[in-house]
């Protein structure tokens, strides 16, 4: 039946009923591979119009594509109440953390070394919370001497973020406005082991913010 088009209110049930069950964004592909009896262009179709019902609907619930696939979320004027519920600590982003975050965001790939460079200090313990909270990944090793491993960001830091791709990164200048507004939106996504939508525990801001280092 691949490729055979289904009614419509049928997927979209199918469709709500997958994301439900991942708890994480999926990717228009999965969902494909998963569906199997429609098209990929009406499973995307169909995906877009749950998105306006969602959206124009005053449910709890968006549907939004974030981090390279599709996901269902709480909406953001109710993350205190869902973090309060879930007793969700927000993971804090201290002021070293956001900085080299946003070093990597908007220079990656970029090597260990090369961020040092930048920060004028020793980063290995902040690089190693970052990848610990897979807010950023190792990409391999640059053909330099000393062969330095290069860093990059993650699905993980899309989605952290409330980002469909890295091209929607603002301009650096306005990178700790983009961590506040996660905040308040709730984009953090909780992290349990019961599936479900993501909800809301975003980013905390650190005691002491200040802009990430900007480099000539």
């Amino acid at each position: 039946m691949t490729g055979h088009h289904v009614d419509d209110q049928r997927l979209k049930a199918l469709l709500e009923s997958l994301l439900f069950a991942a708890g994480e964004p999926v990717t228009l592909a999965r969902l494909e591979d998963a569906i199997q009896e429609a098209p990929r262009d009406q499973i995307r179709s169909a995906l877009s119009r749950m998105a306006s019902e969602y959206s124009a609907g005053g449910r709890g619930l968006v549907l939004e594509e974030v981090g390279g696939g599709y996901q269902l979320r709480t909406r953001k004027e109710f993350a205190q109440q869902v973090r309060k519920l879930l007793a969700a600590k927000p993971p804090r982003l201290s002021r070293p953390l956001l900085e080299t975050l946003a070093i990597i965001a908007y220079r990656q790939p970029i090597t260990g070394p090369e961020i040092e460079h930048l920060r004028g200090v020793d980063s290995s313990g902040v690089l190693d919370t970052l990848l610990d909270r897979r807010l950023v990944r190792i990409a391999g090793r640059k053909e330099a001497p000393g062969r330095p491993i290069i860093y990059a960001t993650t699905p993980e830091f899309l989605e952290a973020f409330g980002l469909k791709e890295l091209d929607s990164l603002p301009d650096l200048k306005d990178f700790q406005e983009l961590q506040r507004a996660a905040e308040e939106a709730g984009e953090m996504r909780h992290e349990s082991n019961e599936p479900g939508p993501a909800v809301a525990a975003a980013p905390e801001q650190s005691d002491d913010p200040s802009d990430p280092k900007q480099s000539e």
